[in-house]
């Protein structure tokens, strides 16, 4: 796992630049590519992703990533990586800084909405800062939730419907491919801190507007957000922060209120994730 420590740093430092995703879209599928050069770091590197909803389906991964990483003084290729486990370790290993800010800490109760990659992957970086008594899943396949619930133990239960699934829980994650709310205010008890991952392109949306705009709204990027996220545009809900801006102190952490993380993934992540493995394998 990579540390969610080192995602700390990452959004403590202020030397990093990044784009946003510069997206081809055709029908239902879109490549996206996502360049960034890290001065803090020395690396050069872009991200391309490829997102096709009807893998599902195929019993394909609906997301097929590709890291490459270049010399940033003479711009040769120096590796070319999968992305796919790098993205659902990095995407997760952000949500837990957010998490570790913005949830009472003394949270119990844990919520997945999504039994795929990305919510192994949020268990086990969530489960790194709290111990879980309760893990509720809802998939939109009962076997699915049943699944990752054997694999969880236990403390985990399979549920039949999102509302049963988040009624009680601290902490909520959706990590689905609806294009549609799935997740709505009356569910949420108060004090909830969700970490909204799925919906990342302009006219998609996971969270129920109500819910985005009745909470305190903080993202990874504000650009990105802005541009990129229809739980944002399409609810018109008011940014507070970035997660950043709470990390280096400049803005304040409400995690007695009601919190929503809008989670689109930065370029960054990729970048400096790609390096850490460059690194381990510099020391094998």
């Amino acid at each position: 796992m990579i540390s969610y420590i080192y995602m700390i740093l990452i959004y403590h430092n202020d030397c990093i630049k990044y784009l946003t995703t510069v997206a081809i879209k055709i029908n239902l599928w879109f490549l996206g590519v996502m360049p960034c050069f890290s001065a803090h770091e020395h690396v050069l590197a872009t991200k391309l992703v490829a997102f096709y909803p009807t893998n599902y389906d195929k019993g394909l991964p609906t997301h097929m990533a590709t890291l490459m990483v270049f010399d940033p003084e003479n711009g040769s290729l120096k590796a070319i990586m999968d992305g796919e486990v790098i993205t659902n370790l990095r995407t997760a290993a952000a949500s837990a800084v957010a998490t570790k800010y913005l949830a009472n800490p003394k949270s119990q109760v844990l919520a997945i909405i999504g039994a795929g990659h990305q919510a192994r992957s949020h268990h086990q970086a969530l489960s790194t800062l709290f111990n879980f008594t309760e893990v509720n899943i809802y998939s939109r396949t009962l076997e699915s939730a049943e699944k990752l619930s054997q694999e969880i133990g236990s403390t985990a239960k399979a549920c039949s419907s999102v509302e049963e699934a988040v009624k009680r829980a601290d902490i909520i994650v959706t990590v689905t491919f609806s294009k549609v709310p799935v997740l709505f205010a009356k569910w949420v008890k108060p004090g909830a801190h969700v970490n909204a991952v799925g919906a990342c392109r302009p006219d998609w949306q996971e969270i129920d507007p109500d819910l985005m705009r009745g909470s305190v709204l903080y993202v990874d990027s504000r650009e990105g957000a802005m541009k990129e996220s229809g739980d944002v545009i399409l609810s018109k809900a008011e940014v507070y922060a970035e997660v950043g801006e709470v990390v280096n102190g400049t803005k304040e952490a409400f995690c007695e209120k009601t919190t929503v993380f809008k989670s689109l993934g930065m370029a960054v992540e990729d970048a400096v994730s790609a390096n850490l493995v460059l690194a381990k394998l510099r020391t094998t």
